[in-house]
């Protein structure tokens, strides 16, 4: 195994710590992408980190779906727009004005985009851990789906979650089995620009919590 040395109870090296929290800093959900193309081994070595996720029962019920056609691709912005203009419906005055200046999708710019859903009926696992609670698996899913963010922001690329959507729609435009659920649409490319503050902090959509909090029982 190579990599950094770990002391003998475990730890990283503080610089590579540092590391580590300066690239989940960086990690953010990006919206604005460069259309440049995106070298295939790289995207291939990063979505090899999904296979390294924890999964519920060991289940693995992750299934990935390139958008790489221009009708599966068309047909997925204009769910987007569709679920977009219905959301802005529903705001009124100054925040329907705020969003309506916010970029929620890079799906015109970035060259990949690829579709996560989880199999909700895989055997695989053979249930354990989720007998009593099944949404372990999509839990499961989204783990991934960190890993592979993480990795590719480590590659200088971004990843942008494209949630203004109606799943449904999508399941059937892509025609995925009745028992995959979509856990995620995602944009993937070079982003225009770098930063550790979420672009809806800085348009004043929200702000974080100044600190975690955390309660006790």
């Amino acid at each position: 195994m190579t990599g950094p040395v770990q002391d003998a109870k475990g730890c990283f090296p503080q610089a590579f710590r540092a590391e580590l929290d300066l690239l989940m800093k960086l990690r953010r959900d990006v919206r604005r992408f460069r259309t440049d193309p995106v070298d295939e081994a790289v995207l291939t070595r990063c979505l090899s980190a999904v296979s390294l996720a924890p999964s519920v029962g060991l289940s693995e019920p992750w299934r990935i779906i390139r958008v790489d056609s221009d009708a599966a691709r068309a047909a997925a912005l204009k769910n987007f727009e569709a679920a977009n203009a219905e959301a802005l419906a529903n705001y009124s005055e100054d925040r329907a004005a705020t969003y309506a200046r916010l970029k929620l999708s890079g799906m015109r710019e970035a060259p990949v985009q690829i579709a996560f859903f989880c199999d909700d009926e895989t055997e695989k696992g053979h249930g354990l851990g989720a007998r009593t609670m099944p949404e372990m698996r999509r839990y499961s899913v989204v783990t991934a789906i960190t890993l592979f963010w993480l990795s590719l922001r480590a590659e200088g690329l971004g990843l942008g979650w494209v949630s203004v959507l109606d799943p449904d729609q999508m399941a059937r435009d892509l025609n995925v089995p009745q028992s995959w659920s979509l856990i995620g649409y995602f944009c993937i490319g070079h982003p225009e620009r770098l930063s550790d503050t979420p672009e809806l902090e800085q348009e004043g959509w929200e702000q974080r919590f100044a600190a975690l909090p955390i309660e006790t029982r």
